[in-house]
């Protein structure tokens, strides 16, 4: 290795290390090594970590960035805490800046970023964010709540970019492949049949499929054919779930073929269906994060939309931490079951790490029939298909590698 790179490699480890590092990767430099030399753009990332992670770089004084390396922290000033966001946002990826700012917010306590317009419009929007913005929702000043609710519908119209095409498609797929109509329908066209069905008519000189007659699905049983309903665990340590399934709730609702109630509950039941149909942003702003939890209460209340069970999908979201009766939870979902209801519990609906959740409660639902695991939104629009499509969920879950209970 030459020696440029060994300068780049140790300039990378301080700035993995910090400052307390420097006397001894400074040796690997050579005699007479004072230090390690660090970039102009280098020490300012150096100083923007430093805020955040030094032990000794926390206090919250008014001599900020640029002003000293690593001993600075960032003042309760707006102009140092929006310096310092330029920074993060300038010379760090994208994924790492959504770490750092929740790092800041988390090990700081820096809950201010959310309450001065101008500072929060300088932070980049994720799904974490909006959680925190959940969790303190009754605290943000009446100025900065427009601000809140513009990075939210950005985050929200993300959230939808990534799942609405996979979860429409899941869904036609599903419930549009059983009849065939006489009526021509552009968006009806069973391309597999039609193609079948006229392959004697491929034109060699053209190098075409000429068809000779279409077949199209059957468009009027798209009418509210199956009733889905997701049940929501509020609790604050669902706050990614919620959010996550909240976004899938306003596109389940969006698509005719389907009648979907949302709702979700701590110790009481709110059912947001209309307002989640209409607007996903005032449904998570209408959400409040955190209290006790009686789940049983939730599906005693849903149970009440269940009007032909072999054609009703219910979702769970829920860590089943149960205050209220687990006995009466455990028996209501067994009893939905076996009236032909599919059922589903999501312990988390998350692009991150394995949840914490109630296993006795969970092995119990997973034995009367009730899968029970942590599914990534990906995963999603596959599950649901299956479950529409009448599939063993079991071993559908099994096969896309999700671990279940």
């Amino acid at each position: 290795m030459s020696g440029r790179d060994l300068n780049r490699d140790t300039r990378r480890w301080r700035l993995i290390l910090g400052r307390e590092s420097e006397s001894q990767l400074s040796r690997g430099l050579g005699p007479g090594g004072e230090g390690v030399p660090l970039t102009e753009e280098e020490a300012i990332m150096d100083q923007a970590l430093a805020a955040i992670y030094d032990p000794e770089g926390m206090a919250l004084g008014r001599d900020s960035i640029g002003s000293a390396p690593r001993s600075a922290g960032l003042g309760p000033s707006a102009p140092h805490i929006a310096r310092w966001l330029g920074d993060v946002r300038t010379f760090f990826p994208e994924e790492v800046v959504s770490i750092i700012q929740n790092d800041a917010m988390e090990r700081k306590g820096w809950k201010q970023l959310l309450f001065e317009p101008e500072l929060l419009a300088s932070v980049k929007p994720d799904i974490q964010l909006v959680g925190t913005l959940m969790l303190l929702k009754s605290k943000i000043p009446e100025r900065t709540k427009e601000t809140a609710r513009v990075l939210v519908q950005a985050v929200v119209d993300d959230l939808v970019r990534r799942l609405e095409n996979d979860i429409r498609q899941a869904v036609a797929g599903a419930l549009n492949r059983r009849r065939h109509s006489p009526l021509p329908s552009l968006n009806g066209i069973d391309w597999k049949l039609t193609i079948r069905r006229n392959l004697k008519h491929y034109n060699r000189e053209r190098g075409m499929l000429i068809p000779e007659k279409f077949y199209f699905f059957d468009r009027a049983r798209q009418s509210k054919e199956w009733t889905v309903i997701l049940d929501i665990d509020q609790s604050g340590s669902m706050a990614d779930s919620v959010i996550w399934a909240s976004v899938t709730g306003s596109i389940f609702a969006s698509l005719p073929a389907l009648d979907t109630r949302v709702v979700v509950f701590d110790t009481q039941v709110v059912d947001l269906t209309e307002t989640c149909a209409n607007d996903p942003v005032d449904m998570l702003f209408g959400i409040q994060l955190g209290g006790g939890t009686d789940i049983q209460k939730s599906v005693a209340y849903c149970e009440q939309f269940i009007e032909e069970p072999k054609k009703t999908l219910f979702i769970l979201i829920s860590d089943l931490y149960e205050g209220g009766s687990q006995a009466g939870l455990i028996r209501r979902m067994r009893e939905m079951r076996e009236s032909g209801v599919r059922t589903l519990c999501l312990l988390a609906l998350s692009d991150r790490g394995k949840p914490f959740y109630d296993e006795r409660v969970a092995s119990q639902l997973a034995r009367d029939g009730t899968p029970c695991f942590a599914c990534t939104p990906d995963m999603l629009p596959t599950l649901v298909e299956g479950a529409l499509k009448g599939s063993d969920l079991p071993n559908l879950v099994k096969s896309l590698g999700i671990e279940p209970v």
